[in-house]
């Protein structure tokens, strides 16, 4: 019998909080990742950085840039290429849906975090558009005002 995690757990295995800070996230959208042996069991360790990563959609397949998953140890010559381009598992009726969404102007997809969902790695993408340097001091002045408040709260129950 195999160890089951809680429902309330969480199984994220990478997260790219630079997003959150950098982008208003319009929707999310789930998909799957087309990977080698040695990758899974890389992304299974947890050795995967999404900071700078994005996802293009080239001739009707949507592609995953500039995401790093280090090599693995134990993967002597089947060992995978780091910085390889990989594909995302998508309907191609949502692969169009995203590439009308991101001609708008300012509009890109960015990865949010990657999971493991029954044994499969997938990743939870966003529909995102960049905050202007203005946005970012108003959302880190609100996110002082909320802690302000919650600790004002705290001390008042005591």
């Amino acid at each position: 019998m195999g160890k089951k995690k809680s429902k309330s757990g969480d199984n994220a295995l990478a997260r790219n909080k630079k997003a959150f800070h950098d982008y208003t996230i319009l929707e999310k959208i789930e998909a799957g990742l087309e990977l080698r042996g040695t990758e899974v069991k890389s992304c299974r360790a947890g050795s995967i950085s999404i900071a700078d990563a994005y996802v293009k959609i080239e001739n009707g397949e949507a592609k995953l840039h500039n995401l790093n998953i280090a090599v693995y140890d134990h993967g002597n010559r089947f060992n995978h290429d780091p910085q390889r381009v990989r594909r995302l598992l998508m309907h191609k009726r949502e692969i169009l849906r995203l590439a009308s969404k991101t001609q708008e102007r300012g509009c890109t997809i960015v990865p949010l975090r990657f999971y493991l969902a029954r044994g499969r790695v997938k990743v939870e993408l966003g529909l995102a558009k960049g905050k202007t340097h203005q946005d970012r001091r108003d959302t880190l002045r609100r996110k002082q005002d909320e802690r302000d408040t919650q600790r004002a709260i705290a001390h008042h129950t005591r």
